[in-house]
C-alpha cells in the first residue's frame, strides 16, 4: 500500500510540474522562454544519465558522447539532406542508441571506477572524430545556421515543441523505471552477484539499460541542435559529460525528477552568475561541495518530495 501511495504521489508531482510548465511562456519574455527550453533539454539529458547512475548504480563520464551524436545527426541531416523534419528527430535516437549499444558492450563488462573510465575513453574517441573530421562535421568550427521549420524559429513555439517531446520522453523513462526491467536494474544496483545467482543475465540487462540511456541522451542532443541552431565538438567533450552529473547531484540521484530540479538550479545559477563573474566553475564547484557535505540526498531529498521511483 505504501508503495502504491508513493507511486500515486509521484504521478501527481509529475503531472503538476508538466501543468506548471505550460503557463510561464504566456507571461514572460523571449529570453526566459529560451532559458526554460534549455532547462527542459538539459533536464532530460540529466535524467538519461541517471538511468545509469541512480537506477543501475554505475557512473558514466561519457554521456555527452551520445548527446553530441544526437545533436550532430540532426544537424547534418538538416543541413546536408532534404529529409523530412520528423525523420531528422527520430534518426538521432537510433544513431545514439546503436553507438551506446556498441560502446556499452565493452563498458558494462566492468564496474565502478573502471566502468567510469572506459565510458570516458569512448566519449573522448567520439570527440576526437568530431573534432578532426573537418569535411563532414566541420571540425572545431562545428555546424552553424542549422535550419528548422519556420514555426520552431519562434522561441514561444519552440518551447512548447520541446515541452511535448521532453514530457513524452519523461513519461516513457518513468514507466521504464517502474517496470519489471526497472526493478531488475535496482536489484543489480544493490547486489549484482546475488541477482546473477537467481538467473538474471546481469551484463545483458546493464547493456540494454546503457543503450536506452544513450537513446534519450541522443534525443536531448537533437532538441539542442534545433533549439541552438548550431553544434560544436564541445558537446562530446568530457566537460560536457560532467553537466548531467552536477545536475543529478544537485537535484538528488535517488529521485526520478531530481536531475530535472538540478537542471533548473544549475541553469538559473549560470544565467544569474555569469554576468557578474567569469569564475562560474568556482561557484558551481562550491555548490557541489556544499550539497555533498550537507545535503547528500540532493535538493529533492532534503525537501523530501515524494517523487522517488522506488
Amino acid at each position: 500500500m505504501e508503495d502504491k501511495a508513493r507511486t500515486l504521489r509521484s504521478r501527481w508531482w509529475l503531472s503538476l510540474i508538466i501543468a506548471l510548465s505550460i503557463v510561464p511562456p504566456m507571461v514572460i519574455g523571449s529570453f526566459w522562454i529560451q532559458v526554460l527550453t534549455e532547462i527542459l533539454i538539459l533536464g532530460m539529458f540529466a535524467i538519461s544519465f541517471n538511468l545509469i547512475f541512480g537506477l543501475m548504480g554505475q557512473i558514466s563520464f561519457g554521456q555527452g558522447a551520445y548527446y553530441a551524436l544526437g545533436a550532430y545527426t540532426t544537424a547534418l541531416m538538416l543541413t546536408k539532406t532534404s529529409m523530412a523534419f520528423p525523420l531528422c528527430m527520430v534518426a538521432p535516437i537510433v544513431v545514439s542508441g546503436i553507438c551506446a549499444l556498441i560502446f556499452g558492450f565493452f563498458i558494462v563488462r566492468l564496474t565502478g571506477i573502471y566502468f567510469a573510465i572506459l565510458s570516458l575513453a569512448f566519449a573522448q574517441l567520439v570527440h576526437s572524430v568530431i573534432f578532426q573530421w573537418y569535411d563532414f562535421t566541420g571540425g572545431d568550427n562545428g555546424i552553424q545556421g542549422i535550419p528548422s521549420p519556420i514555426l520552431l524559429k519562434n522561441p514561444f513555439w519552440n518551447y512548447y515543441f520541446t515541452l511535448v517531446i521532453v514530457s513524452a520522453a519523461l513519461i516513457v523513462m518513468w514507466f521504464i523505471t517502474k517496470s519489471s526491467f526497472g526493478y531488475t536494474m535496482r536489484a543489480i544496483r544493490d547486489n549484482s552477484n546475488r541477482t546473477g545467482f537467481v538467473g538474471v543475465n546481469v551484463r545483458k540487462h546493464m547493456l540494454i539499460n546503457f543503450a536506452i540511456a544513450g537513446m534519450f541522451a541522443g534525443l536531448g542532443g537533437s532538441l539542442w541542435a534545433v533549439f541552438n541552431h548550431s553544434v560544436s565538438p564541445d558537446l562530446a567533450n568530457w566537460t560536457h559529460s560532467g553537466v548531467p552529473i552536477f545536475m543529478t547531484i544537485i537535484g538528488g540521484p535517488s529521485y526520478f525528477l531530481g536531475p530535472l530540479v538540478g537542471s533548473i538550479i544549475y541553469t538559473l545559477l549560470f544565467v544569474f552568475v555569469t554576468p557578474f563573474t567569469e569564475y562560474w566553475p568556482l561557484i558551481i564547484g562550491t555548490l557541489i561541495i556544499f550539497i555533498v557535505l550537507f545535503f547528500s540526498g540532493g535538493i529533492v531529498g532534503t525537501l523530501e518530495l515524494k517523487i522517488r521511483p522506488e
